[in-house]
């Protein structure tokens, strides 16, 4: 018996992907494959920790088989994340597998199980992993009604962005101001947080010493950069450290990296002043 759906991949972040180019960072973008149909993300420029924040919408995915076999059981969705490359073919960065939500035409669209909720998915290199992706899957049956009986998709709206499509609220985690405040004491420094959170390129900041020592001292050099970053800690992506060596014409070469994985201890929260007030006057 054949079903015919409507899958809708969320693709909303990686983090502490493969390293393909010699900068020591990479070019994104991920595929996703289901069935005989597959989409591409837009390709984020240097970067770790890509945020694409994008709706890929599979139409008239047609499954032979019985509505409960497809409810309990569905086919698996294959993610590739790739490095594009200016010239020649993009380079495999990783794979992940994961199985949708599906919703049939006859079942209501509310919680617990929708909207569905984004979750970490781990990225494999062959045998070695390599970074994780942020996303959520859900398989709608399109019933007799079609496409219009099917859950609308809830903004928000980005004009700058052409036809891409923004994960929707409800699915999006809420983003907060966050100021991210870094101070370096040796080596020269490239620092550089997360990625297109607010959809422009990723702030970096940059220290030289102006010595050819090789452990220059920075006199306690302080940078900081303010950050669009969820408010669920859990889905806050790595602080990237790269050392790199500043040669004849602008160039740099990379020296070496760190990923600060988690900055959650490092977070500081301002005092309740009402709590404040009320001990010293209660």
């Amino acid at each position: 018996e054949k079903q015919v759906f409507q899958l809708r991949a969320h693709m909303y972040q990686a983090r502490s992907l493969f390293a393909a180019d010699s900068s020591g960072l990479s070019d994104p973008f991920a595929r996703v494959f289901f069935i005989s149909q597959s989409q591409c993300t837009e390709v984020l420029n240097e970067t770790l920790c890509p945020t694409w924040d994008q709706l890929l919408v599979f139409d008239n995915v047609e499954l032979y088989g019985e509505a409960h076999e497809m409810r309990d059981d569905p086919p698996i969705i294959v993610i590739e994340i790739y490095d594009q490359d200016t010239v020649g073919k993009a380079d495999f960065m990783g794979r992940t597998f994961a199985k949708p939500v599906v919703k049939m035409s006859d079942e209501p669209y509310c919680p617990p199980r929708f909207p569905p909720q984004l979750e970490y998915y781990q990225i494999y290199r062959g045998n070695s992993t390599a970074g994780d992706l942020l996303a959520a899957f859900e398989l709608l049956q399109i019933g007799p009604g079609g496409k219009s009986d099917l859950p609308p998709i809830d903004g928000p709206t980005d004009m700058d962005r052409g036809p891409i499509l923004p994960v929707p609220l409800g699915i999006r985690p809420v983003l907060s101001k966050y100021r991210v405040e870094v101070i370096a004491l040796e080596h020269q420094i490239l620092i550089q947080p997360s990625s297109k959170t607010t959809r422009k390129t990723p702030t970096s900041a940059l220290w030289s010493s102006g010595s050819k020592c090789p452990h220059p001292t920075l006199d306690n050099q302080h940078t900081f950069a303010s950050q669009d970053l969820p408010e669920n800690e859990l889905l806050h992506p790595p602080l990237n450290i790269r050392v790199v060596d500043c040669r004849a014409f602008g160039r740099y070469t990379l020296v070496g990296s760190h990923a600060v994985s988690s900055l959650r201890k490092f977070i500081y929260r301002p005092p309740d002043k009402k709590a404040q007030h009320w001990n010293m006057t209660g």
